[in-house]
């Protein structure tokens, strides 16, 4: 988050340049030149918003300037800003505050004839964006820098409930791009010391995406529901702790009872021919037809009977008899309201 100062600095700096793109006349003439009387490093700000870098070790050629302009001085040839014949030049050092009108005459001259020497590791800021010049002389400047740099596409993978589990497919191929950003730049003692992200302009990269399916057949006793999506439809997707996900068709409110095999004319197998066992579910079969899938709840969320296939006959309406292992088991879950999820 942007401290109180950095934002007054990044709104001062947009209302400077949004005056000058709206056809500010500058009266500040920008050269390149070579110059023996130097002795600081320069930062130009305030024509656009792009940084170049100059310096005699890396090229010999006349730069175009852009906004930063950063001149590294030696005792070699060095680069220097001419200023135009009666632009106002307001000098910054410290708590010290000179107001000059220059010549035509470069900015190390303006500042001799002005009896002013930065020390070695002191900078010039040479800002143009208003009107008049403004020349900070410091040991630490700070300015805001538009970057253009290569950006690599980062893959995104997104949940597909609709996926079975370990099935994945890219969805949206990823192409690398430039993006346009505004970065906070400290210079402090010659060097650049820090380069902070403040704010994204543009950028044409397009990140991969790649769906994976988290769709299982089923899921074990032990795993919870930590998310409920209902379409208009009724159908929706139950979401697991483990992230598995089941998809459900229909929702429906019954009544939910308890048998075991032993008990009340129960036998150990199933109307179906199966053998009784924990999962397998009474239902009146013009309700829920036999071999259709559920997951089921209880209503107050407080018991969990999960998978389960209708397999049995025995009951009437809109009830479930959910089969337990053992009689005690049968009485403790007694009559319940239950919510039942028919699964796909």
């Amino acid at each position: 988050m942007l401290t109180h100062n950095r934002q007054k600095k990044l709104h001062d700096f947009w209302r400077r340049r949004s005056l000058f793109l709206m056809g500010l006349v500058m009266t500040l003439i920008v050269s390149v030149a070579a110059t023996t009387n130097a002795s600081a490093l320069y930062i130009l700000t305030g024509l656009d918003d792009s940084a170049i870098i100059l310096d005699k070790r890396i090229t010999k050629q006349t730069p175009q300037i852009t906004n930063h302009l950063v001149c590294i001085t030696s005792k070699g040839r060095e680069y220097d800003v001419t200023l135009t014949a009666g632009q106002t030049v307001t000098i910054r050092q410290g708590e010290t505050v000179t107001s000059m009108v220059a010549r035509k005459e470069t900015v190390s001259n303006l500042l001799a004839r002005a009896q002013i020497k930065p020390a070695p590791l002191e900078m010039v800021g040479v800002d143009v964006s208003d009107s008049a010049v403004t020349l900070t002389i410091s040991d630490q400047i700070t300015f805001y820098d538009e970057i253009r740099e290569v950006v690599p596409y980062q893959t995104e993978r997104v949940p597909n409930p609709d996926l079975g589990k370990g099935v994945e497919r890219v969805v949206q191929a990823g192409v690398n791009g430039e993006r346009r950003a505004i970065y906070e730049i400290t210079w402090a003692g010659g060097e650049q010391i820090s380069r902070q992200f403040v704010e994204e302009l543009s950028c044409t990269v397009v990140n991969e995406v790649i769906e994976y399916g988290t769709s299982v057949f089923e899921v074990g006793s032990d795993d919870t529901i930590t998310n409920i999506v209902k379409n208009e439809d009724g159908s929706g997707t139950l979401t697991f702790a483990s992230g598995a996900t089941l998809n459900f068709t229909d929702v429906r409110s019954m009544t939910a009872t308890a048998y075991t095999a032993g008990y009340g004319g129960a036998d150990y197998y199933t109307a179906t021919g199966t053998r009784v066992r924990k999962g397998v579910v009474a239902v009146d079969r013009k309700v829920i037809p036999l071999g259709t899938r559920m997951y089921i709840v209880t209503s107050d969320g407080k018991v969990t009977y999960g998978m389960a296939v209708a397999e049995d006959t025995g009951v009437r309406g809109n009830k479930v008899d959910l089969y337990h292992d053992t009689y005690q088991q049968c009485i403790n879950f007694g009559r319940r309201s239950a919510t039942v999820y028919i699964l796909e």
